[in-house]
C-alpha cells in the first residue's frame, strides 16, 4: 500500500508529522549524547575515582567500536523496518531497547557496562535510520522544503544533545557517572512516550513494511535475529567474565575493515541486482560520492567525544569565576552553534534553490570537509600552547567547535536530504540504513586516530591535529573535484 501523504502544514510551515519525529529524535539524542560525552572520560578515570582505569588507546578504541556499532546496526534496522515490522514499530521497539541499555549502564558495576553499550547500539540502529526515512516520506516529490525540513529535524537533534550534555554533565559532577547514565534512560523514556501519543500526526506512514516478506521468510528472519541477539549478549558476558580476552585496538581495526567491505558489497549488490533504471544508476554514483565524503568528515568530526574531550579535561583552563566548568559541557558548544545556525542554513538552501543557483550535494559536502579542516588547524596552534606547559583558553575550543559546526551543517543535513531525494523509493529504508554505515566507518576511524592522543606526551599533540587538518583539506579538494562530474547524475534523478 502506498504511504499516505500528510497535507497539514502546521510545524513552522512543514507537515505536522515532522513535530512528532522532531521531539522523538530530540529526546533520543539527549540520551545518546548525554551518555556519549562521558564515555571516554568514564573509561579513562581511575577505579578509585569511579571509572574503569583504561588506557587512552583502549578507551578510544572502545568508544570508536561503540559509536561505529550504533550506526552499523542502522543497516539491519532499516531492513527490519522495510521487510518485517514497518518504520513506526521499529522506532518504538528500538526506543525500548535503548532504555534497557541505559538502565544497565546506570548500575554501578563494570559487569553490566558492556551489555548496556550493546543494547544501546542495537536499539539506536533500529530507531535512528527509520526516523530519518520517515522525515523524507513526509514530503511529496520535488517539494523544495525537503532540505529545510531536514535542517529543522537536525536542529531538534542538537536541542536534545544540548540538554543531554548539560544535564548528564552536571549529574556526573554532583552525583556520579552511573547516575548520569540513568538520566539518559529517563530522557529516552520521555521521547518514546511522546512518540506514541502523537504518532497519529504521521497519518499512516510506515505502519507496515514497504516490501513484506513471505510467511516463511518472516519466521526464518525472526529465528535468525533471535540467534544473533543471544550470540552478541553471550559474547559480551564472556568478555566481561574474562573468559574471552580481546585487544580493543586490534578489534577496532578489524571491525573497520569488515564494515567498510560490507558497505561497498551491499552498495554494489543494490546497484547490480536492484533492477535500477538508467537515471537511478546515475543517482547511485552521486550517492556513493556523498557517502565517501561522509566517512571522511565523521572521521574528523568524531574527535569531539575522544581526543578533543580529553584535551578539554587535561589541558584547558575551565575555571571561570571560581566555578570549574564540567568537561562534558564543552561538548554542548557544537549544539548551541547548530541551534543558532540551523535556521540560517535552512533559509540559505531554499533561497539558493529559488534563484536557480543551487549548489549540488557533493559541492556542499566538499565545503564542509574544508571548513572542518580549519578547525583542526586552530587546534594545532592550541596544542602548541599546551605543549609549552600552559593551560589553553576556552576560546580555542570554541573557535574549533564553531568551524566544525559550520562544516557539519554543510554535510550532515544535506547528505540526509540527498539520500532521501536520490534513492529509489522502494529502497529508502535500506539506503538510509546503508548511509548510516558511513557514520559507523567514520566513527571507527575516529577512535583509532584518537588512540594516538597521549596526554602523557603533550609534545606530539600539535602534529596529530595538523595531520587530521591536512588530510581533511586533501579529502575536501578531491570530493569537490569529483562533485563537478556528479552534478548531472544528481539532476537526472531529482528531475524525474
Amino acid at each position: 500500500m502506498a504511504p499516505i501523504q500528510t497535507n497539514t502544514d502546521d510545524f513552522f510551515g512543514h507537515p505536522s508529522g515532522l513535530s512528532t519525529l522532531f521531539f522523538t529524535e530530540m529526546w533520543e539524542r539527549m540520551s545518546y549524547y548525554g551518555m556519549r560525552a562521558l564515555l571516554v572520560l568514564f573509561m579513562t578515570v581511575s577505579l578509585q575515582d569511579g571509572g574503569m582505569g583504561l588506557t587512552v588507546a583502549s578507551a578510544t578504541a572502545i568508544y570508536g567500536i561503540y559509536t561505529g556499532a550504533v550506526y552499523f546496526f542502522g543497516l539491519p534496522g532499516g531492513w527490519i523496518a522495510d521487510r518485517l515490522i514497518g518504520g513506526q514499530n521499529a522506532i518504538f521497539f528500538g526506543g525500548l531497547v535503548i532504555i534497557a541499555g541505559h538502565i544497565l549502564l546506570a548500575i554501578p558495576s563494570n559487569y553490566t557496562f558492556l551489555i548496556g553499550l550493546v543494547l544501546v547500539a542495537l536499539g539506536t540502529g533500529l530507531l535512528k535510520p527509520n526516523i530519518g526515512a520517515l522525515v523524507g516520506q513526509l514530503y511529496k516529490a520535488n517539494d523544495k522544503r525537503l532540505e529545510a525540513g531536514f535542517a529543522l529535524y537536525y536542529m531538534g537533534i542538537n536541542i536534545g544533545s544540548l540538554i543531554g550534555y548539560l544535564v548528564c554533565g552536571w549529574i556526573q559532577i554532583n552525583l556520579s557517572y552511573h547516575a548520569a547514565f540513568g538520566a539518559a534512560a529517563i530522557g529516552m523514556g520521555i521521547g518514546l512516550a511522546q512518540f506514541k501519543l502523537t504518532a497519529y500526526r504521521l497519518e499512516g506512514l510506515a505502519t507496515k513494511p514497504a516490501l513484506p516478506l513471505s510467511s516463511v521468510g518472516k519466521q526464518t528472519s525472526k529465528v535468525l535475529i533471535l540467534i544473533f541477539l543471544v550470540t552478541v549478549i553471550l559474547l559480551a558476558i564472556l568478555i566481561n567474565s574474562g573468559q574471552i580476552v580481546l585487544n580493543p585496538v586490534e578489534v577496532a581495526q578489524q571491525v573497520t575493515v569488515v564494515i567498510a567491505l560490507l558497505f561497498f558489497m551491499y552498495f554494489a549488490g543494490l546497484f547490480i541486482c536492484g533492477a535500477l533504471s538508467l537515471s537511478e544508476r546515475k543517482a547511485f554514483g552521486a550517492i556513493l560520492l556523498i557517502c565517501i565524503a561522509s566517512i571522511l568528515f565523521w572521521a574528523g568530526f568524531e574527535q569531539a567525544g575522544s581526543s578533543l574531550n580529553l584535551f578539554t579535561r587535561d589541558f584547558t583552563n575551565r575555571l571561570v569565576a571560581n566555578f570549574e566548568i564540567p568537561t562534558a559541557w564543552f561538548q554542548s558548544i557544537n549544539s548551541i552553534f547548530i541551534i543558532i545556525l540551523s535556521p540560517f542554513f535552512a533559509s540559505l538552501w531554499i533561497n539558493l534553490g529559488k534563484r536557480l543557483t543551487q549548489p549540488y550535494f557533493g559541492l556542499k559536502c566538499a565545503a564542509g570537509l574544508l571548513i572542518m579542516a580549519l578547525g583542526f588547524i586552530v587546534m594545532f596552534f592550541a596544542a602548541q600552547v599546551a605543549a609549552s606547559g600552559l593551560k589553553v583558553a576556552p576560546s580555542w575550543l570554541i573557535a574549533t567547535y564553531f568551524l566544525h559546526t559550520v562544516g557539519e551543517l554543510c554535510v550532515s543535513p544535506v547528505a540526509l536530504s540527498a539520500i532521501s531525494k536520490l534513492s529509489p523509493k522502494r529502497f529508502t529504508g535500506q539506503m538510509m540504513g546503508l548511509f548510516t554505515l558511513t557514520y559507523s566507518i567514520g566513527s571507527l576511524l575516529a577512535g583509532l586516530i584518537a588512540g594516538k592522543f597521549n596526554p602523557e606526551n603533550v609534545q606530539e599533540m600539535p602534529l596529530l591535529f595538523l595531520q587530521i587538518g591536512t588530510y581533511s583539506i586533501i579529502a575536501g579538494l578531491i570530493v569537490g573535484f569529483c562533485s563537478l562530474l556528479s552534478r548531472q547524475w544528481e539532476s537526472v534523478q531529482i528531475e524525474k
